[in-house]
Formats: structure tokens, C-alpha cells, sequence
């Protein structure tokens, strides 16, 4: 029989549970990838990933330390950062870094581009890819009518380290595992950087223990992944899931008949061709 303060201690659980995983879809105030150590947590100083503030957190409670390279300097000295104001198609497909390329999957001249920015902590992305993506990728993806772009925006530090492993990983294996770690975020996420359980999910789709540490050992992958959320924030992304139709900026999450509701007016009048471009077949 549980006493009372074993309540306490189970709600005080999974109260902090939620808000790791609830901070995973904020862009407002929550940090990201680092490649500073962190001293004194688990996995050591070798993890390569620690916390610090976002731009916007920075723009409102000031300096931010350790250095964050997921960070806009620019915004941190000023107090803003540099937005593009509606963006042009070309601008939104617009590769951030040669150092990753752009997960892309469908038809590269596909008529309509959808790009969904996203923290593998986030539980809206997870629901977004349980309830909508597979009914997108069965009515538009396959069919040729939708190019679908997946773009890393890590929100938190341990959501900084799965995104390394989700890079990794082989390019084939990439939608798979990012689908394991949506779908297993109750065995992986937490406010601290934990190695073990995102190695653990990794390895369902092939990736070794071994792999993954020299990739997070790897600098021109971190910063490959820096310049990915850089030009997301350039592009006005300030949390996940937000989304380009498009050049429309969507930022919120989407279900079944908002997403159709954006998609169809887009077929119908042939939308814009994406630019061609390497893709990777959906899993």
C-alpha cells in the first residue's frame, strides 16, 4: 500500500516527466545543443552537449553562459535576431550547411513542398507523426504530390544528443528512427543527458554504441546541425512543430483537416515546384 508521501513522490515525478517533455516543443525559453562539457552530469564531461539559454530567452533575462552554438550571437549582443520577412519559396529551400544534407522524401519536383520543423522531446511531434504523418505520406507523399522535409530544431540538451544519433544514423535508416524516438520519448527523455536510453532506442535501427560516440565527438556534424536551426530561426521558426507550406509559415500543430485544408487550394491551383533536390524514401 502506498503512503502518502509516495503519492507525493510519484505526481512530483511525473510532473517533471511532462515538463520535459512539454519544454521540447518551445522555442520562447528553452535551450538546445552545445559543445561545451558538462561537468558533473550524467554521462560526463565528454558528452559534448550542456544547456544554455535561446536568443530569446537571452533577450529577456540576459547574458547567456556556457557559449550555445545553436545560438545567434548577433541576437545575443543586440537582444533580437535577423528574420526574413516572408520568405520566398527559393529562400525557404535554401540549404542551411553543405555539412548535412536535407532529409527530403517524395517526388523532388513534388508540386506542393511541406518542411516540418522538429525537437525529437517534443509530444506535438510525436502526435503530428502517430495521427496525421502516415495518412500524408499515403495521400500525397507516394502519390507525388508532396515533397516532405525534415528539418532538425533540437529544444533542450537532450534532445540535442538523440538528434546526433538521428544524424548517424544511416540517411535510409533516418525516418525510421526519428519515428522511435517520437514514439519511445517515455523511455529516453529527461532533464538531464542520459546516454544510455537514446543509445539504446539508436540501436533498434542499426546504430552502435561505438557509431554514436564519435558522432557526438564530431564537430562538423554539431555545427552542421547548429546551421540547420540557425537558418530555422532566420526563417522565423521559433518552436516545434512549426511548419513551411510552401513559403506560408505555420506555427502551430497541424491535424488531418487543417493540413488538407492548406494542401488541397495548393494542388488545385499547382503550387509552386520545389527545386530538385536528393531525396530519401520514406520507411
Amino acid at each position: 500500500m502506498r503512503t502518502p508521501r509516495n503519492k507525493q513522490f510519484t505526481s512530483l515525478l511525473t510532473a517533471v516527466l511532462f515538463a520535459a517533455v512539454a519544454a521540447g516543443c518551445s522555442g520562447a525559453a528553452t535551450p538546445s545543443l552545445s559543445t561545451a562539457g558538462a561537468p558533473g552530469k550524467a554521462g560526463g564531461a565528454s558528452d559534448g552537449l550542456t544547456l544554455a539559454q535561446s536568443p530569446e530567452e537571452v533577450a529577456t533575462s540576459g547574458s547567456s553562459t556556457p557559449l550555445n552554438p545553436f545560438s545567434d550571437l548577433t541576437a545575443t549582443a543586440t537582444g533580437g535576431r535577423e528574420v526574413i520577412a516572408n520568405p520566398t519559396l527559393a529562400e525557404v529551400l535554401e540549404p542551411a550547411t553543405p555539412l548535412l544534407p536535407e532529409m527530403s522524401f517524395g517526388r523532388p519536383d513534388a508540386p506542393v513542398v511541406l518542411i516540418k520543423y522538429a525537437s525529437l522531446t517534443c509530444p506535438y511531434c510525436r502526435q503530428f507523426h502517430a495521427e496525421v504523418f502516415p495518412r500524408l505520406k499515403r495521400e500525397y507523399i507516394d502519390t507525388g504530390k508532396v515533397r516532405f522535409i525534415l528539418r532538425e530544431f533540437p529544444i533542450g540538451r537532450q534532445s540535442g544528443q538523440a538528434t546526433v544519433a538521428l544524424r548517424c544514423a544511416a540517411p535510409e535508416k533516418y525516418l525510421e528512427l526519428y519515428g522511435k524516438f517520437l514514439t519511445q520519448q517515455a523511455r529516453w527523455v529527461s532533464q538531464e543527458v542520459r546516454i544510455d536510453p537514446i543509445a539504446t532506442v539508436a540501436a533498434e535501427s542499426g546504430l552502435s554504441r561505438s557509431a554514436y560516440d564519435a558522432c557526438r565527438a564530431d564537430p562538423k556534424l554539431v555545427e552542421g546541425l547548429k546551421l540547420v536551426k540557425d537558418r530555422g530561426r532566420k526563417l522565423g521558426i521559433i518552436g516545434t512543430p512549426n511548419f513551411f507550406i510552401g513559403n506560408k509559415l505555420v506555427k502551430k500543430a497541424l491535424d488531418w483537416p487543417h493540413l488538407q485544408a492548406e494542401i488541397e487550394p495548393l494542388l488545385s491551383g499547382r503550387g509552386p515546384v520545389a527545386s530538385t533536390a536528393s531525396t530519401v524514401s520514406p520507411q
